[in-house]
Protein backbone atom coordinates (compact mmCIF):
# COMPACT_ATOMS: atom_id res chain seq x y z
CA UNK A 1 0.00 0.00 0.00
CA UNK A 2 3.03 2.32 0.53
CA UNK A 3 6.55 2.21 -0.37
CA UNK A 4 9.89 3.80 1.10
CA UNK A 5 11.10 6.66 -1.27
CA UNK A 6 13.96 7.71 0.36
CA UNK A 7 15.87 7.25 4.08
CA UNK A 8 18.08 10.57 4.07
CA UNK A 9 18.28 14.10 2.41
CA UNK A 10 20.52 14.75 -0.39
CA UNK A 11 20.07 18.14 -0.97
CA UNK A 12 17.90 21.48 0.27
CA UNK A 13 14.92 20.79 -1.07
CA UNK A 14 11.71 18.34 0.71
CA UNK A 15 12.40 14.82 0.63
CA UNK A 16 9.77 12.41 -0.11
CA UNK A 17 9.90 9.85 2.32
CA UNK A 18 6.70 7.81 1.74
CA UNK A 19 3.52 7.29 -0.24
CA UNK A 20 0.84 6.32 1.38
CA UNK A 21 -2.04 4.58 -1.39
CA UNK A 22 -4.86 2.36 -1.50
CA UNK A 23 -7.90 5.10 -0.79
CA UNK A 24 -10.82 5.24 -3.52
CA UNK A 25 -11.73 8.78 -3.33
CA UNK A 26 -9.78 12.04 -2.71
CA UNK A 27 -8.43 12.43 0.83
CA UNK A 28 -9.61 15.43 2.88
CA UNK A 29 -7.49 15.44 5.22
CA UNK A 30 -4.35 13.82 6.61
CA UNK A 31 -2.36 14.42 10.07
CA UNK A 32 0.83 13.25 11.56
CA UNK A 33 -0.06 11.47 14.85
CA UNK A 34 2.84 13.57 17.27
CA UNK A 35 5.98 10.66 18.20
CA UNK A 36 4.74 8.00 16.02
CA UNK A 37 5.51 6.48 13.04
CA UNK A 38 1.52 7.09 11.93
CA UNK A 39 -0.92 8.96 9.85
CA UNK A 40 -4.76 9.45 10.14
CA UNK A 41 -6.23 9.89 7.16
CA UNK A 42 -9.97 11.19 5.97
CA UNK A 43 -11.51 10.62 2.75
CA UNK A 44 -14.63 11.00 0.48
CA UNK A 45 -14.55 7.61 0.26
CA UNK A 46 -16.60 7.91 3.85
CA UNK A 47 -13.47 6.04 5.41
CA UNK A 48 -11.29 6.97 8.35
CA UNK A 49 -8.21 5.14 8.38
CA UNK A 50 -5.08 5.40 10.90
CA UNK A 51 -1.73 4.52 8.89
CA UNK A 52 1.09 2.89 11.01
CA UNK A 53 4.88 2.44 9.53
CA UNK A 54 5.99 -1.35 9.93
CA UNK A 55 9.25 -3.12 10.10
CA UNK A 56 9.35 -3.17 6.60
CA UNK A 57 9.37 0.44 6.07
CA UNK A 58 5.80 0.57 4.43
CA UNK A 59 2.65 2.31 5.94
CA UNK A 60 -0.03 -0.65 6.57
CA UNK A 61 -3.73 0.97 8.09
CA UNK A 62 -4.26 -0.61 11.49
CA UNK A 63 -7.62 0.76 11.89
CA UNK A 64 -10.14 1.40 8.61
CA UNK A 65 -13.22 2.57 9.96
CA UNK A 66 -16.21 3.45 7.20
CA UNK A 67 -18.91 6.05 7.92
CA UNK A 68 -22.02 7.17 6.43
CA UNK A 69 -21.45 9.98 4.90
CA UNK A 70 -18.01 11.16 2.90
CA UNK A 71 -15.48 12.73 5.40
CA UNK A 72 -14.90 16.30 4.85
CA UNK A 73 -12.78 17.34 7.90
CA UNK A 74 -10.94 16.23 10.94
CA UNK A 75 -9.25 17.29 13.96
CA UNK A 76 -6.89 15.02 16.25
CA UNK A 77 -6.26 15.66 20.14
CA UNK A 78 -3.48 13.76 20.38
CA UNK A 79 -2.87 13.70 24.51
CA UNK A 80 -6.83 12.61 24.70
CA UNK A 81 -6.39 11.00 21.86
CA UNK A 82 -10.13 12.16 20.80
CA UNK A 83 -10.97 12.40 17.33
CA UNK A 84 -13.25 14.39 15.43
CA UNK A 85 -14.76 13.59 12.13
CA UNK A 86 -16.84 16.42 10.07
CA UNK A 87 -19.09 14.61 7.46
CA UNK A 88 -20.95 16.04 4.37
CA UNK A 89 -23.97 15.46 5.86
CA UNK A 90 -23.15 18.40 8.24
CA UNK A 91 -22.58 15.88 11.58
CA UNK A 92 -19.31 15.50 13.49
CA UNK A 93 -18.13 12.42 14.65
CA UNK A 94 -16.16 11.53 17.69
CA UNK A 95 -13.87 8.90 18.28
CA UNK A 96 -11.33 8.04 21.18
CA UNK A 97 -8.46 5.90 19.10
CA UNK A 98 -7.07 3.37 21.79
CA UNK A 99 -3.03 3.56 23.00
CA UNK A 100 -1.94 1.00 20.26
CA UNK A 101 -3.91 3.55 17.64
CA UNK A 102 -5.36 -0.34 16.60
CA UNK A 103 -8.65 0.23 17.78
CA UNK A 104 -11.41 3.15 17.54
CA UNK A 105 -14.75 3.70 19.85
CA UNK A 106 -17.04 6.12 18.85
CA UNK A 107 -17.87 8.39 21.17
CA UNK A 108 -20.42 10.17 20.19
CA UNK A 109 -22.42 12.68 17.22
CA UNK A 110 -22.96 16.38 16.94
CA UNK A 111 -25.27 17.54 14.29
CA UNK A 112 -23.29 20.75 13.84
CA UNK A 113 -24.35 21.91 10.52
CA UNK A 114 -26.98 21.24 7.54
CA UNK A 115 -24.27 20.63 5.25
CA UNK A 116 -20.65 19.85 4.87
CA UNK A 117 -18.43 20.53 7.15
CA UNK A 118 -15.41 22.19 5.83
CA UNK A 119 -13.19 22.65 8.86
CA UNK A 120 -12.97 21.55 12.91
CA UNK A 121 -11.08 22.53 16.36
CA UNK A 122 -11.54 20.90 19.55
CA UNK A 123 -10.93 22.95 22.19
CA UNK A 124 -9.93 20.86 25.64
CA UNK A 125 -9.87 23.45 28.22
CA UNK A 126 -13.81 24.79 27.51
CA UNK A 127 -14.39 21.09 26.07
CA UNK A 128 -15.93 22.76 22.79
CA UNK A 129 -16.16 21.86 19.33
CA UNK A 130 -16.04 24.36 16.82
CA UNK A 131 -16.81 23.87 13.28
CA UNK A 132 -17.85 25.71 10.03
CA UNK A 133 -19.43 24.53 6.92
CA UNK A 134 -21.04 25.30 3.78
CA UNK A 135 -24.50 26.05 5.61
CA UNK A 136 -22.42 29.53 6.19
CA UNK A 137 -22.47 29.32 10.07
CA UNK A 138 -19.80 28.37 12.71
CA UNK A 139 -21.26 26.49 15.15
CA UNK A 140 -19.53 25.81 18.90
CA UNK A 141 -21.14 22.47 20.97
CA UNK A 142 -20.25 21.18 24.52
CA UNK A 143 -18.53 17.65 24.12
CA UNK A 144 -19.50 17.01 27.80
CA UNK A 145 -23.41 17.13 26.81
CA UNK A 146 -23.17 17.23 23.07
CA UNK A 147 -25.50 19.97 22.99
CA UNK A 148 -25.19 22.98 20.63
CA UNK A 149 -23.89 26.29 22.35
CA UNK A 150 -24.15 28.88 19.77
CA UNK A 151 -23.91 29.59 15.89
CA UNK A 152 -23.06 32.67 14.01
CA UNK A 153 -23.92 33.02 10.29
CA UNK A 154 -22.50 34.28 7.36
CA UNK A 155 -23.28 35.60 3.84
CA UNK A 156 -21.44 33.04 2.22
CA UNK A 157 -19.92 29.26 2.68
CA UNK A 158 -17.33 29.47 5.44
CA UNK A 159 -14.75 27.64 3.90
CA UNK A 160 -12.21 27.57 6.98
CA UNK A 161 -11.29 28.07 10.35
CA UNK A 162 -8.49 29.51 13.07
CA UNK A 163 -9.06 29.68 16.92
CA UNK A 164 -7.31 31.12 19.58
CA UNK A 165 -7.68 29.01 22.67
CA UNK A 166 -6.66 31.51 25.39
CA UNK A 167 -9.12 34.66 24.18
CA UNK A 168 -11.78 32.56 22.81
CA UNK A 169 -11.24 33.98 19.32
CA UNK A 170 -12.52 32.64 16.30
CA UNK A 171 -11.16 33.67 12.23
CA UNK A 172 -13.22 32.25 9.71
CA UNK A 173 -12.63 32.60 6.23
CA UNK A 174 -15.32 32.56 3.63
CA UNK A 175 -16.04 31.69 -0.36
CA UNK A 176 -16.53 35.76 -0.13
CA UNK A 177 -13.46 36.20 0.03
CA UNK A 178 -13.53 38.01 3.30
CA UNK A 179 -12.41 36.65 7.30
CA UNK A 180 -14.23 37.48 10.21
CA UNK A 181 -13.00 37.98 13.55
CA UNK A 182 -15.40 36.87 16.20
CA UNK A 183 -15.35 35.98 19.85
CA UNK A 184 -17.51 33.11 21.32
CA UNK A 185 -18.75 33.20 24.23
CA UNK A 186 -20.51 30.44 26.82
CA UNK A 187 -24.30 31.41 24.49
CA UNK A 188 -23.33 34.02 22.06
CA UNK A 189 -20.76 35.65 20.38
CA UNK A 190 -19.36 39.20 19.14
CA UNK A 191 -18.16 39.94 15.58
CA UNK A 192 -15.13 42.40 16.47
CA UNK A 193 -14.15 42.69 13.04
CA UNK A 194 -13.80 41.76 8.80
CA UNK A 195 -10.66 41.87 7.27
CA UNK A 196 -11.15 42.61 3.32
CA UNK A 197 -8.23 42.02 1.32
CA UNK A 198 -8.37 38.94 -1.08
CA UNK A 199 -9.92 39.13 -4.44
CA UNK A 200 -11.13 35.22 -4.05
CA UNK A 201 -12.54 32.72 -1.23
CA UNK A 202 -10.70 32.02 1.37
CA UNK A 203 -9.30 28.36 1.07
CA UNK A 204 -7.00 27.98 4.54
CA UNK A 205 -5.85 30.32 7.05
CA UNK A 206 -3.20 30.13 9.91
CA UNK A 207 -3.07 31.67 13.15
CA UNK A 208 0.07 32.58 15.57
CA UNK A 209 -0.95 32.68 18.92
CA UNK A 210 2.93 34.28 19.78
CA UNK A 211 3.70 36.99 17.36
CA UNK A 212 -0.26 37.59 17.21
CA UNK A 213 -0.21 37.48 13.32
CA UNK A 214 -2.55 35.68 10.92
CA UNK A 215 -2.02 34.04 7.64
CA UNK A 216 -4.83 33.67 4.92
CA UNK A 217 -4.16 32.00 1.44
CA UNK A 218 -7.11 32.30 -1.53
CA UNK A 219 -8.43 30.67 -4.89
CA UNK A 220 -6.76 34.42 -6.21
CA UNK A 221 -3.03 32.57 -5.74
CA UNK A 222 -2.22 34.81 -3.10
CA UNK A 223 -0.49 35.03 0.77
CA UNK A 224 -1.88 37.91 2.93
CA UNK A 225 -0.23 38.28 6.15
CA UNK A 226 -2.19 40.00 8.54
CA UNK A 227 -0.56 41.86 11.75
CA UNK A 228 -3.58 41.48 14.19
CA UNK A 229 -1.36 42.09 17.20
CA UNK A 230 0.23 45.53 16.41
CA UNK A 231 -3.11 46.75 15.99
CA UNK A 232 -2.02 48.73 12.92
CA UNK A 233 -3.20 46.99 9.98
CA UNK A 234 -0.37 46.42 8.62
CA UNK A 235 -0.59 43.65 6.17
CA UNK A 236 1.67 41.87 3.80
CA UNK A 237 0.68 40.00 0.32
CA UNK A 238 2.59 37.04 -0.89
CA UNK A 239 2.31 36.32 -4.42
CA UNK A 240 4.29 33.20 -5.46
CA UNK A 241 1.86 30.54 -6.41
CA UNK A 242 0.76 30.05 -9.88
CA UNK A 243 -3.10 28.36 -8.58
CA UNK A 244 -5.00 28.43 -5.11
CA UNK A 245 -3.31 28.44 -2.24
CA UNK A 246 -4.79 25.02 -0.60
CA UNK A 247 -2.32 25.05 2.88
CA UNK A 248 0.00 27.65 4.98
CA UNK A 249 1.54 26.32 8.08
CA UNK A 250 3.82 29.12 10.14
CA UNK A 251 6.92 28.09 12.38
CA UNK A 252 7.40 30.82 14.42
CA UNK A 253 10.50 29.53 15.88
CA UNK A 254 12.38 30.30 12.33
CA UNK A 255 9.93 32.71 10.90
CA UNK A 256 9.03 30.40 8.26
CA UNK A 257 5.84 30.25 6.01
CA UNK A 258 4.99 26.90 4.35
CA UNK A 259 2.37 26.75 2.03
CA UNK A 260 1.20 24.71 -0.63
CA UNK A 261 -1.25 25.43 -3.82
CA UNK A 262 -3.39 23.35 -6.24
CA UNK A 263 -0.94 23.25 -8.84
CA UNK A 264 1.67 21.24 -6.95
CA UNK A 265 3.97 24.03 -5.80
CA UNK A 266 5.31 23.96 -2.50
CA UNK A 267 6.85 27.30 -1.46
CA UNK A 268 9.03 28.59 2.45
CA UNK A 269 8.78 31.66 2.58
CA UNK A 270 11.49 34.03 4.94
CA UNK A 271 9.23 36.09 7.21
CA UNK A 272 12.30 36.76 9.19
CA UNK A 273 13.13 40.01 7.38
CA UNK A 274 11.82 43.89 7.28
CA UNK A 275 9.18 43.18 4.30
CA UNK A 276 7.31 46.44 2.24
CA UNK A 277 3.77 46.35 2.03
CA UNK A 278 2.62 46.28 -0.90
CA UNK A 279 1.04 50.06 -1.88
CA UNK A 280 -2.93 50.58 -2.03
CA UNK A 281 -4.06 51.17 -5.69
CA UNK A 282 -4.23 55.02 -6.43
CA UNK A 283 -7.23 55.95 -8.92
CA UNK A 284 -7.30 58.70 -11.17
CA UNK A 285 -8.66 59.80 -14.49
CA UNK A 286 -5.45 60.29 -16.58
CA UNK A 287 -2.41 58.49 -16.57
CA UNK A 288 -0.23 59.88 -13.25
CA UNK A 289 2.98 59.54 -15.17
CA UNK A 290 2.49 61.21 -18.83
CA UNK A 291 -0.98 62.51 -17.79
CA UNK A 292 -2.48 61.42 -21.00
CA UNK A 293 -6.67 60.36 -20.23
CA UNK A 294 -7.89 57.08 -19.57
CA UNK A 295 -11.47 56.09 -21.73
CA UNK A 296 -13.63 56.82 -18.99
CA UNK A 297 -12.11 60.70 -19.67
CA UNK A 298 -14.49 61.55 -22.02
CA UNK A 299 -13.68 65.50 -21.31
CA UNK A 300 -10.56 65.72 -21.27
CA UNK A 301 -10.15 63.47 -24.13
CA UNK A 302 -12.51 65.22 -25.91
CA UNK A 303 -10.61 68.85 -24.86
CA UNK A 304 -7.24 67.37 -26.40
CA UNK A 305 -8.40 65.17 -28.88
CA UNK A 306 -7.29 62.18 -28.09
CA UNK A 307 -7.70 58.40 -27.82
CA UNK A 308 -8.42 57.26 -24.11
CA UNK A 309 -5.67 54.79 -22.47
CA UNK A 310 -6.34 51.76 -20.91
CA UNK A 311 -5.63 52.25 -16.98
CA UNK A 312 -2.85 49.97 -14.95
CA UNK A 313 -1.20 49.97 -11.66
CA UNK A 314 2.13 49.85 -10.96
CA UNK A 315 2.92 47.10 -8.31
CA UNK A 316 5.46 48.63 -6.51
CA UNK A 317 4.08 52.51 -6.17
CA UNK A 318 0.56 51.83 -6.74
CA UNK A 319 -0.04 54.64 -9.08
CA UNK A 320 -2.11 54.39 -12.12
CA UNK A 321 -0.63 54.40 -15.85
CA UNK A 322 -0.68 53.50 -19.31
CA UNK A 323 0.52 50.85 -20.65
CA UNK A 324 2.95 52.81 -22.41
CA UNK A 325 4.69 54.33 -18.89
CA UNK A 326 4.24 50.10 -17.80
CA UNK A 327 6.36 48.40 -20.35
CA UNK A 328 8.62 46.44 -18.00
CA UNK A 329 8.32 43.57 -15.50
CA UNK A 330 10.40 42.79 -12.36
CA UNK A 331 9.89 40.48 -9.65
CA UNK A 332 10.20 42.47 -5.94
CA UNK A 333 10.47 40.27 -3.28
CA UNK A 334 10.43 42.49 -0.49
CA UNK A 335 6.98 43.02 -1.26
CA UNK A 336 6.44 39.94 -1.89
CA UNK A 337 6.36 39.66 -5.70
CA UNK A 338 8.73 36.41 -6.42
CA UNK A 339 7.60 36.56 -10.30
CA UNK A 340 7.01 39.38 -12.63
CA UNK A 341 4.84 42.03 -12.44
CA UNK A 342 4.03 45.18 -13.70
CA UNK A 343 6.05 47.99 -12.80
CA UNK A 344 6.24 51.80 -14.23
CA UNK A 345 8.94 52.35 -16.22
CA UNK A 346 10.25 54.94 -12.96
CA UNK A 347 10.33 52.46 -10.54
CA UNK A 348 12.01 49.37 -12.65
CA UNK A 349 14.92 52.10 -12.78
CA UNK A 350 14.87 52.44 -8.98
CA UNK A 351 14.99 48.67 -8.44
CA UNK A 352 18.62 46.82 -8.25
CA UNK A 353 19.35 43.52 -9.21
CA UNK A 354 19.77 42.25 -5.53
CA UNK A 355 16.28 43.99 -5.04
CA UNK A 356 15.39 40.89 -7.31
CA UNK A 357 16.86 38.18 -5.05
CA UNK A 358 14.30 35.20 -4.00
CA UNK A 359 12.90 35.60 -0.67
CA UNK A 360 11.11 31.91 -0.94
CA UNK A 361 12.31 29.08 -2.33
CA UNK A 362 10.00 26.83 -4.67
CA UNK A 363 9.93 23.12 -4.56
CA UNK A 364 7.48 20.34 -6.86
CA UNK A 365 4.90 18.65 -4.98
CA UNK A 366 4.33 16.73 -7.88
CA UNK A 367 0.74 15.92 -7.41
CA UNK A 368 -2.04 18.29 -7.09
CA UNK A 369 -2.24 19.46 -3.23
CA UNK A 370 -5.40 19.48 -1.95
CA UNK A 371 -4.56 19.54 2.18
CA UNK A 372 -1.26 19.77 4.00
CA UNK A 373 -0.33 19.48 7.89
CA UNK A 374 3.16 19.79 9.40
CA UNK A 375 4.67 17.84 12.77
CA UNK A 376 6.58 20.87 13.04
CA UNK A 377 8.59 19.60 15.76
CA UNK A 378 9.99 16.92 13.34
CA UNK A 379 9.95 18.75 10.38
CA UNK A 380 7.77 16.77 9.11
CA UNK A 381 4.81 17.17 6.22
CA UNK A 382 1.98 15.27 4.97
CA UNK A 383 0.16 16.57 1.72
CA UNK A 384 -2.90 15.07 -0.40
CA UNK A 385 -3.69 15.50 -3.70
CA UNK A 386 -6.89 14.89 -5.61
CA UNK A 387 -4.64 11.98 -7.48
CA UNK A 388 -5.64 10.13 -3.73
CA UNK A 389 -2.36 9.61 -2.44
CA UNK A 390 -0.89 10.97 0.32
CA UNK A 391 2.61 11.88 0.90
CA UNK A 392 4.83 12.04 3.49
CA UNK A 393 7.71 14.70 3.28
CA UNK A 394 11.21 15.45 5.25
CA UNK A 395 11.06 19.20 5.22
CA UNK A 396 14.42 19.78 7.26
CA UNK A 397 16.50 20.40 4.39
CA UNK A 398 14.37 23.82 3.82
CA UNK A 399 13.05 25.07 7.29
CA UNK A 400 16.53 24.44 9.23
CA UNK A 401 17.53 21.69 11.45
CA UNK A 402 18.92 22.53 14.63
CA UNK A 403 18.58 22.74 18.58
CA UNK A 404 16.60 26.07 18.28
CA UNK A 405 13.85 24.54 16.31
CA UNK A 406 13.24 21.51 18.28
CA UNK A 407 13.77 19.35 15.41
CA UNK A 408 15.63 16.39 15.28
CA UNK A 409 17.58 14.17 13.39
CA UNK A 410 15.75 11.15 12.99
Amino acid sequence: MAAEIHSRPQSSRPVLLSKVEGHQDVVSAALLIPKEDGVITASEDRTIRVWLKRDSGQYWPSIYHTMSSPCSAMAYHHDSRRIFVGQDNGAIMEFHISEDFNKMNFVKTYPAHQNRVSAITFCLASEWVISTGHDKCISWMCTRSGTMLGRHYFTSWASCLQYDYETRHAFVGDYSGQITLLKLEQNTCSVITTLKGHEGSITSLWWDPVQRLLFSGASDHSIIMWDIGGRKGRTLLLQGHHDKVQAICYIQLTRQLVSCSADGGIAVWNMDISREEAPQWLESDSCQKCEQPFFWNIKQMWDTKTLGLRQHHCRKCGQAVCGKCSTKRSSYPIMGFEFQVRVCDSCFESIKDEDRTSLATFHEGKHNISHMSMDISRGLMVTCGSDRIVKIWDMTPVVGCSLATGFSSR
